[in-house]
């Protein structure tokens, strides 16, 4: 065998001798349709045709045993996890710490593609401040023990254990220092320390309960006494997102809270946007309120409508129909000066603005403001609009820009401690499915890996 792959001692099977290059060298094998070739680091032994299904882990065995992925296979494992996410990585790794035998089914062609997209690519993973008053969901306890049980800081020990660098950019939020695919690669170097398989290209067509579950693929059939749904929400469509474990939860008889998009940009009305979108790219901190919360961040304009941090955390509780009030200059009183002034007109209070907010903001907001006089009474009654500019969308941008499932699986028929379902014993939902939401800033990022770690430790 060539020296670059290191001293190997003769093996009577090949996957004796794939084994021992991937101890050796950390390479990471794909499997052909001719169990006789392979390739490893790019190079060829042999003559390999275009790999077929993608994967690593114990389940190679049965390729290199001479089988075809053409033709129905059986797989058995203790634990089959539905999603290669956030919580299905994470669920998967516990288990597998645990000694059980887990598969982890994923239908897009790599592991963790939310992850590498997340923060801008640097993946948010976590919040120093997460609580859970920083979730949603029709139970508001439900998510405390899973989060107790495993905290930021059980998660930020595995980042520094990989010496992955990260800072705290605001509030918190914490960020890898060069890409979200340190994440990822951790998370697959941590699956395969515990011999968790991942099948990749693997779509589920069918899902059959008796004394186990029996999932059909095109080619396969995996079994397993636990089945773990890990298929996240509906958000970013063109990303593969589906309602798969929606219709799974449905199958068995379980309620669903209506999904929604979250964390959201929102649609001004007509004649907000014909005042304002030609403004895009503008932004200033202000406090964004419905009757029930409010946030205090950073407001963007866009061509069409409202985003930024702040409209973002708003849009998760707002309801269509609803206005939202915005204080343009939290703390300040911006016309105290024109009180005090025998000078008052439109080019004074638009001076005034202009210390508060961005210029063309504050002159076109002023300007669809203006007061019928310059009395103590009209400047009071437009310092209260300036502080609760009342706004009342006319929607949100819906999935495709939303970065969180509102909604999903009902908390109610879940354990809070396992995330087992309380009617299917052996059967979990985990993760974004679940209707439990987070704020921006890494909060959903906390509760995969909280999830995932409460069903993988009770597998």
């Amino acid at each position: 065998m060539p020296e670059p792959f290191g001293p190997i001692t003769p093996m009577q099977s090949p996957l004796e001798t794939v084994n021992e290059m991937s101890r050796n060298n950390g390479v990471l094998p794909y499997f052909l349709d001719n169990p006789c070739a392979l390739i490893i680091g790019g190079k060829f032994l042999g003559s390999a045709p275009v790999p077929s299904l993608p994967c690593y882990g114990a389940s190679a065995r049965w390729l290199l045993a001479g089988g075809s992925t053409k033709s129905q296979m059986a797989h058995n494992y203790d634990a089959l996890i539905l999603g290669a996410g956030a919580a299905g990585l994470m669920c998967a790794i516990e288990a597998g710490k645990r000694g059980r035998r887990v598969a982890v089914l994923e239908r897009a062609a790599r592991v963790g593609k939310k992850i590498l997209i997340s923060g801008g690519g640097r993946c948010n993973f976590t919040n120093l401040h997460c609580r859970p008053e920083n979730f949603i969901s029709a139970n508001p306890h439900f998510a405390k023990s899973a989060l107790a049980r495993y905290t930021p800081a059980d998660f930020i020990a595995l980042v520094e254990n990989h010496s992955i660098p990260f800072h705290e950019k605001t509030l918190g939020q914490l960020f890898c220092d060069r890409a979200a695919r340190d994440i990822t690669d951790m998370l697959e170097v941590e699956c395969r320390a515990a011999d968790v398989d991942i099948f990749l290209n693997t779509a589920i067509q069918e899902v059959r309960h008796s004394t186990e579950f029996t999932l059909h693929t095109a080619d396969a059939e995996f079994s397993a006494p636990a089945l773990v749904v890990a298929t996240g929400g509906l958000t970013i469509p063109k990303m593969g997102a589906t309602d798969f474990g929606y219709q799974l939860a449905r199958q068995f008889g379980i309620k669903i809270c209506e999904p929604r998009p979250a964390l959201t940009p929102l649609l001004f009305e007509a004649a907000d946007r014909s005042t304002y979108c030609d403004l895009a790219g503008v932004s200033t901190e202000v406090i964004a309120a419905t009757d029930l919360q409010a946030f205090r961040e950073a407001m963007l304009i866009t061509h069409q409508g409202l985003s930024g941090p702040a409209i973002l955390q708003i849009s998760s509780y707002w309801n269509k129909g609803q206005p939202l009030r915005i204080d343009l200059a939290p703390d300040r009183e911006v016309f105290a000066s024109l009180r005090e002034s025998s000078t008052r007109n439109a080019t004074t209070a638009r001076a005034a603005m202009q210390f508060a907010l961005p210029n063309r903001f504050a002159t076109r907001w002023l300007d669809a403001h203006l007061p019928p006089r310059w009395t103590n009474e009209d400047l009071a009654r437009l310092e209260k609009k300036l502080h609760q500019w009342t706004v009342t969308p006319a929607g949100t941008e819906g999935f495709d820009k939303a970065e969180v499932t509102l909604g999903g699986v009902g908390t109610d028929e879940l354990s809070s401690k396992t995330m087992e379902s309380l009617k299917v014993r052996g059967l979990f939902f985990i993760g974004e499915v679940v209707d439990v939401t987070g704020h921006l800033g890494g909060f959903n990022f906390q509760w995969a890996w909280a999830s995932g770690a409460a069903a993988g430790r009770a597998l």
